[in-house]
């Protein structure tokens, strides 16, 4: 096997100093050059290796026709989070993106799916370019020690942050420093010991965000740049799906009293719309984004890691391509009883929201219209959503993703107009939020109830519920929607039946620490609903238990007497111990083991 395969890979510089292109296909093809370091061992340099660490948190490399457009490596982690959980199906039609399927179903292996070689790829690709910036970084002698700090911080926090995506997917995922070198002749790194027992990572991870923390400045002269807030962040979510919720509550705590954005705002709620605007990105909500740009000359600087995930057809925005279409269940999520307060145990029980066969017409919560195109409720200001728009719906069912879309009054400016990629109109300016406050506030209410006061745990919630509840922030009818400030212009006739209200106080310690625990993470589905974190929330929570397994093989029994996907694939199930993870890539395995010892093993159930 040739080492063309292998993990590390030959510097890439972009930015400035481009000299060839950062290729999808690099696990195909070698480089074709590069710049020596000491030529970039500058402060000039250093920024551009830096820049190029930052271009990959969108999950994009590029456009390239040899391995396609990379969907599988999305940074909004749509495919994962969202498609191979129980917020959305995949769209489109059956046979559009075969692999999707496979991932869907819980039945891909090792070797038949060219999205987890994208995201494996993906994220090693931004590991080499943070190792390559601490590389070049000590050759550089116009570089002040204060510089220096700075620049170690970001780079590490990123490093963190791409070692953190292949652990969530991949669970047995190497960890690669700067060590890791062609000169130093260690490649092959193993994701097992001596003994054969997987390593634990989470460690390094760790330490990685405590250096970041430790050198990170308050703010930022750009706001797309770590913070040390944004690393104390990243730090307390290592901490939740470790587990180690006393670890992660200080930080928690001094987020929610200090915390702030690279700009200097302190972090607080703002109006719910406003972080899916593009008008509106970097509030005091957003903690970490992925910034994006359009109309800049780039062509793929916008949310590419989302151009399929538009509605489909005439009159749509975007106009393609149906993909990523929320579930059935996800929208029954949003029914609330007469007191304005979630079915935690019967949502997805009696008539479906939407569906007209069998039609629901109580209360929802309002979020659900912020975060699902449903049909004859206003989409912005591109009229009411149609089921024209969706592609297939006999797999698709009646709704459409709205999260990353853009309004009709912004097509243009912040959608682009670039023409170099078929799919122009499904670009947009959208940020891609990693981490915004209301997770850090939902965060801290488990804390509080796995080690601390059901009470204050409640009083975070309600903060979120509080939110939601106002007026000022719901969908209207017969009205225009104002894209500047992501409201309707007359507040007179809500879409639909909005009743949302905070849980009466007491209701947490009166109910029990179980009940407080389901009520803290079903709030956190409704809230984050679409963006990519169903699936992880679901890993992290099982821990060992089987609930995961429990929870989306109820979720696709239900879904199969739907028009939806699983009505076409009725045989899907969850395998507890084995689904929980992805594959790890059979090229990867077979490159790493090539010399006959065992460097890289395929995690539990996967051949």
């Amino acid at each position: 096997m040739k080492t063309k395969y292998r993990i590390i890979l030959p510097i890439c510089l972009i930015g400035s100093i481009v000299i060839y292109g950062c290729k999808k296909s690099f696990l195909d093809k070698q480089p074709l050059g590069s710049l020596s370091s000491d030529n970039v061992a500058n402060l000039t340099g250093v920024q551009g290796l830096l820049i190029g660490a930052y271009s990959l948190l969108d999950g994009e490399i590029g456009l390239s026709t040899s391995t396609g457009y990379a969907y599988g490596s999305a940074g909004s982690n749509w495919v994962y989070g969202s498609v191979c959980a129980d917020d959305s199906y995949k769209g489109s039609t059956p046979t559009d993106q075969p692999d999707l399927v496979l991932l869907q179903t819980w039945s891909v292996s090792s070797a038949n799916t060219s999205y987890v070689q994208q995201k494996w790829a993906l994220l090693y690709d931004g590991i080499q370019r943070c190792n390559e910036v601490l590389r070049v970084l000590p050759k550089a002698e116009d570089i002040s020690e204060a510089d220096a700090k700075v620049i170690s911080g970001e780079t590490r926090f990123l490093r963190a942050f791409y070692h953190f995506g292949g652990k969530i997917v991949f669970n047995n995922f190497p960890y690669v420093d700067e060590t890791i070198t062609i000169t130093n002749n260690n490649l092959n790194v193993p994701n097992v010991d001596k003994s054969g027992k997987f390593i634990d990572i989470w460690p390094k991870i760790e330490d990685d965000l405590k250096f970041a923390i430790d050198n990170l400045p308050e703010t930022q002269p750009q706001r797309g740049r770590a913070n040390k807030s944004a690393a104390k962040a990243f730090l307390a979510k290592v901490y939740m799906f470790e587990h180690k919720y006393t670890d992660a509550k200080p930080l928690l705590d001094q987020l929610i009293s200090s915390g702030q954005t690279a700009g200097g705002q302190k972090y607080t709620l703002v109006n719910f719309e406003d972080n899916f605007n593009a008008a509106t990105k970097n509030s005091a909500e957003s903690v970490f984004a992925y910034q994006a740009s359009v109309n800049d000359g780039s062509q793929l600087n916008g949310n590419y890691g989302d151009v399929l995930n538009f509605p489909n057809g005439p009159g749509a925005p975007g106009g393609c391509c149906g993909f990523n279409n929320p579930s059935f269940n996800l929208a029954n999520a949003f029914k609330t009883d007469a007191n304005g307060l979630p079915l935690l145990d019967t949502w997805n029980n009696g008539p479906v929201v939407s569906d007209s066969t069998n039609l629901y017409t109580g209360n929802v919560d309002p979020r659900i219209d912020w975060t699902i195109g449903r049909p004859g409720v206003p989409y912005f200001d591109w009229g009411p959503d149609s089921k024209q728009w969706i592609r297939d719906p006999a797999t698709n069912g009646v709704f459409s993703p709205k999260k990353n879309v853009y309004a009709k009054s912004q097509a243009g400016t912040l959608s682009s107009t670039e023409t170099a990629f078929w799919g122009a109109t499904s670009i947009d300016a959208n940020n891609v939020n990693f981490i915004r406050f209301a997770d850090i506030i939902l965060w801290a209410a488990e804390c509080e109830v796995e080690i601390g006061s059901l009470g204050q745990a409640e009083m975070y919630v309600n903060q979120i519920r509080t939110r939601a509840a106002d007026p000022a922030g719901w969908v209207y009818a017969n009205t225009t929607y104002n894209a500047a400030n992501s409201k309707y212009n007359s507040q007179a006739k809500p879409a639909d039946k909005y009743k949302v209200a905070p849980y009466p106080t007491g209701t947490f310690a009166t109910q029990g620490q179980a009940y407080a625990r389901k009520a803290v993470q079903f709030e956190r589905r409704l809230e984050l609903a679409m963006e990519g974190h169903r699936f992880f929330d679901l890993q992290r929570w099982d821990n060992g238990t089987g609930t995961m397994a429990q929870i989306l093989n109820t979720y696709q029994q239900v879904e199969k007497t739907r028009n939806s996907f699983y009505y076409t694939n009725p045989s899907a199930q969850f395998h507890k111990g084995i689904n929980e993870y992805f594959p790890i890539p059979q090229k990867q395995i077979d490159v790493e083991n090539s010399t006959g010892e065992i460097n890289l093993k395929q995690n539990p159930g996967y051949n």
